[in-house]
């Protein structure tokens, strides 16, 4: 579920809910764009597949999530982490344990508590989902559209089916592999099957 937040005053799009995470991640182009200080920790992480990415630091920032006018203030501890990404940030286990949100990701909407006792509701935006999807689809997007924090206007990105599936608009059905015979020229019937059988079944 992609969702909107705001951090240092500014509304940051593309962050991804991610409820398998343990950490939350500040990516770096993200932490540059809200200009933050600067930081010389390089220290590298390694993914499943043996990717290496480099992490920077922790920093802690109070982190804004808006139902219309009511808002909750949390403080999250972020793992500032250079690595390509659609996403701006992500959000997992810390944070939504911090918030005590329950996440329905069919209904794509994340509910929680405020102070005074409400419940506060954060539905996520398809649209900028789609277009975090296409970029990782698309790793030759430049960064500048896929990492905003806010989208600029006129950058919009058009979706097609093509986009979004290799598959669409081709015709790539199955083809057998060897030869086929008709189904009805299999059916035989039972007398000429199995030899001394009695077509009529009457007993001799």
């Amino acid at each position: 579920m992609v969702i909107t937040v705001e951090i240092e005053n500014y509304a940051v799009k593309k962050v991804l809910v991610d409820l398998g995470s343990s950490v939350d991640i500040l990516y770096w182009v993200t932490y540059q764009k809200l200009q933050l200080p600067d930081t010389t920790i390089d220290e590298p992480i390694y993914g499943f597949y043996g990717e290496k990415f480099s992490t920077r630091d922790y920093i802690n920032l109070h982190t804004v999530f808006r139902d219309g006018a009511q808002t909750k203030t949390v403080p999250i501890r972020f793992l500032i982490v250079d690595a390509p990404t659609s996403y701006n940030v992500l959000l997992g286990h810390p944070s939504l344990n911090t918030l005590g949100a329950v996440v329905s990701t069919p209904h794509l909407a994340m509910k929680f508590p405020s102070l005074s006792g409400d419940i506060l509701t954060i539905h996520g935006d398809q649209r900028l989902t789609r277009e975090c999807y296409m970029a990782s689809l698309r790793p030759q997007l430049p960064i500048l559209q896929t990492n905003h924090i806010e989208r600029p206007s006129g950058s919009g990105i058009i979706l097609s089916g093509d986009d979004l599936d290799t598959r669409v608009g081709r015709d790539v059905r199955l083809e057998p592999v060897e030869e086929t015979t008709p189904w009805s020229s299999l059916m035989v019937a039972p007398s000429s099957s199995v030899p001394g059988s009695n077509p009529n079944n009457v007993k001799s």
